[in-house]
């Protein structure tokens, strides 16, 4: 019998350490599923920071190295450049890269470092028990906003996308969502993308991922992907905010 579906070589064959309906498995076989298509698993070097993706090294069948909190485009800013050969990426969630980590995300793309960052946004500080987070939507319950986000003296939420775009040393800045099948095709077309812009040396590329986080929304698997489609994608559309492959082809 023929196999028309099976586990990448480059996602570890372990049982998973993650919740029933958490979004990161499926990121992680997507990024998988990349590495091995683009025949690149030998020669790739993850970097994890501190939250829900700091077991990433559990799964990831390259070499991956542990960032201090929020401190992983600086630390892949360094591999990279000492090892301008290999390919690069980070895994991060959104209490890391847009909290304690904004400075190295945004200094990375003034840079233009031709690294690649995979970013999980699920509106919470997922490992630490669910508190609010930059990307916690406005009147969203929190362990820290039992009475919703307050916009008035909480702020609000971050689109990183949108700032990103805004950097010369950005290369692809895309949103998506794995919150239904032709979401997730769309998700693994930015992923590829996000590699082979760094293989074609354009600079930084983000990809940003709204995932779900039953545990911590109190939801049902199946609930929290209602929530992705009905609160979060309004708030943070998807789509391509700058694509500079695309933009050179279009000047030709």
């Amino acid at each position: 019998m023929a196999v028309v579906f099976d586990r990448p070589q480059a996602l570890l064959d372990v049982p998973t350490h993650f919740c029933p309906g958490c979004g990161h498995g499926i990121v992680h076989r997507l990024v998988c599923e990349v590495l091995d298509e683009m025949g690149v698993l030998g020669e790739t070097i993850g970097v994890v920071p501190v939250g829900c993706s700091v077991m990433s090294y559990n799964y990831f069948g390259c070499d991956v190295i542990e960032a201090p909190h929020g401190r992983a485009p600086a630390v892949a800013t360094g591999v990279k450049r000492t090892n301008p050969d290999k390919v690069v990426f980070t895994y991060q969630g959104d209490g890391d890269l847009a909290a304690i980590g904004t400075a190295e995300t945004v200094h990375s793309g003034t840079r233009g470092e031709n690294i690649v960052i995979i970013f999980i946004n699920n509106t919470t500080y997922g490992m630490t028990g669910g508190q609010m987070a930059p990307t916690t939507l406005p009147g969203q319950v929190t362990q820290t906003t039992p009475f919703g986000r307050n916009t008035d003296t909480a702020g609000f939420p971050i689109r990183m996308c949108e700032l990103m775009s805004t950097l010369s040393g950005v290369a692809l800045a895309q949103r998506v969502a794995i919150d239904s099948v032709p979401h997730i095709r769309e998700a693994k077309k930015a992923i590829r993308k996000a590699f082979e812009n760094q293989k074609a040396k354009r600079g930084l590329s983000i990809v940003e991922v709204l995932s779900t986080c039953p545990t911590n929304w109190g939801l049902s698997p199946e609930a929290s992907m209602k929530f992705v489609q009905e609160k979060m994608i309004p708030y943070y559309p998807l789509g391509v905010y700058k694509d500079k492959a695309a933009e050179e082809e279009a000047a030709k």
